[in-house]
């Protein structure tokens, strides 16, 4: 098994050649030319860079329909290079975890303007830790000794939320017989259906998802944290930003603006949004501090 998706059963969107993203631009997307007029959309990668993109374009569209604006949509390989790229104004604005926002903040003074409400309508979202359905494990506990797959080093969900859980379970990595980090959640969810991990750190979205197909079982679930959020550079003028953040609030996937999307329900916003501020991940930033791993992401901006 190479993919967590069926190509047999994924639906297909028709979207214009000029929203298209290439192959190439996919795997190496170079520095958008800035059309006048147009706001560059960025975001974390989530499940593949091809899914990605069919979810977030028709939003796009929405955005544009709601507003009076146009968009495009750029693709950055990493959360890393998504955080520089909305700080170096490749990007207008960007969907981020937590710490991607957190990093853009401390960095380039981004700010956080909406986030993501779950389907019974919190802005909040968990972490799992999720093994092979033959898997003996059945609690957080017996992770020592054994091989766990993260998603991105600097992924909320997936790993961020998950060394939180292992800390507050009294596990340390050093206890672990190894760990390695992926590119995605959903890599890290193959890294388990193919035997590389015997468990995984996953976003509860997806991992819920393959759970109920049968392709891996969920043995852990973390605390509720805030959500994934959308996410201006600082040098958006502030008209735009308050046109953007009440199209935002005034979004219905569920209900009248979700006949032209692609799998909403999979995202980490599937009731739309609500207002968001720095406080929200105020919490998130004390633990990044509390795990070392603070200073790790601003070395790796500088």
């Amino acid at each position: 098994m190479s993919s967590c998706h069926d190509a047999d059963t994924t639906p297909v969107i028709v979207v214009d050649d000029d929203d298209a993203l290439a192959e190439a631009e996919l795997l190496h997307p170079p520095a958008p030319a800035r059309q006048p007029g147009v706001y560059y959309f960025g975001f974390d990668l989530r499940s593949s860079p091809q899914e990605d993109a069919a979810q977030y374009l028709p939003f796009l569209r929405y955005l544009e329909e709601a507003t009076g604006l146009r968009f495009k949509l750029h693709f950055a390989a990493n959360s890393s290079a998504t955080s520089d790229d909305l700080g170096l104004d490749r990007t207008q604005f960007a969907a981020m975890g937590a710490v991607s926002f957190l990093r853009a903040n401390d960095q380039y003074g981004a700010i956080s303007i909406a986030r993501g409400l779950n389907e019974k309508n919190k802005a909040t979202y968990r972490s799992v830790f999720a093994v092979s359905p033959e898997s003996p494990l059945t609690e957080i506990s017996q992770l020592r000794g054994r091989r766990l797959a993260f998603g991105s080093s600097d992924s909320t969900q997936g790993h961020l939320i998950p060394r939180i859980e292992l800390r507050q379970n009294a596990i340390s990595l050093d206890e672990l017989d190894s760990y390695f980090f992926t590119n995605s959640h959903e890599s890290a969810a193959e890294a388990v259906v193919s035997g590389r991990a015997d468990a995984a750190a996953l976003q509860d979205t997806l991992a819920e998802r393959l759970a109920s197909e049968g392709r891996i079982k969920i043995i852990h679930y973390s605390d509720e944290y805030p959500s994934s959020s959308i996410v201006a550079n600082a040098s958006v003028p502030e008209d735009v930003i308050q046109l953007v953040t009440q199209a935002l609030i005034a979004f219905d996937p569920s209900g009248d603006h979700g006949e032209n999307l692609y799998n909403w329900d999979r995202t980490e916003m599937p009731n739309g949004f609500q207002r968001s501020t720095y406080e929200d991940y105020r919490e998130l930033h004390e633990w990044l501090v509390e795990l070392d791993l603070w200073q790790q992401l601003r070395e790796q901006a500088d």
